[in-house]
């Protein structure tokens, strides 16, 4: 039994819309429509040194994940490219809450916590709120969550 060319293309479609390559990865790291900074464009390391955001400059900068990095001096610029997993925010600056849930959503730069000396954003002061009252659960949850929404579709 022959097969039309129609629906041998219609099949090895259907069977490519299948596969986990057709999923469209989200991007690892998080940035707002219209520019590419990770965090904001807030320093990375100002989190973890100055224990607060602070906006990082274009003057140094990096490129890392598919993103651009700003910092505020060239000596925390260094320091981030010695270990940027050390200080990138978890879930690439999503919202940690929302990782959790199995989602990806924007992470405020300003809605902040350090846990176990990782960085991890969320997606405003409200929702803070809602991910404080049980961190190491949404953390335990974000972990397992990750790579799925890393991977799944829009």
């Amino acid at each position: 039994m022959r097969m039309s060319k129609a629906a041998l293309v219609i099949g090895s479609l259907f069977i490519l819309a299948l596969s986990p390559a057709a999923y469209a990865r989200k991007d690892e790291i998080y940035t707002a429509r219209g520019n590419n900074l990770a965090v904001g464009g807030y320093d990375a390391v100002s989190y973890f040194d100055a224990h607060q955001p602070q906006k990082g400059s274009a003057d140094y900068s990096t490129e890392y994940k598919g993103a651009t990095w700003n910092f505020v001096s060239k000596a925390h610029l260094q320091t981030f490219l010695a270990d940027p997993e050390h200080y990138a925010p978890q879930y690439g600056g999503h919202c940690a809450w929302a990782a959790a849930a199995g989602t990806a959503a924007k992470g405020d730069p300003k809605s902040w916590n350090i846990v176990n000396d990782k960085l991890y954003l969320n997606y405003s002061p409200r929702i803070q709120k809602r991910w404080e009252k049980d961190i190491p659960g949404f953390i335990h949850d974000g972990d397992a969550n990750w790579p799925d929404v890393v991977l799944s579709e829009d």
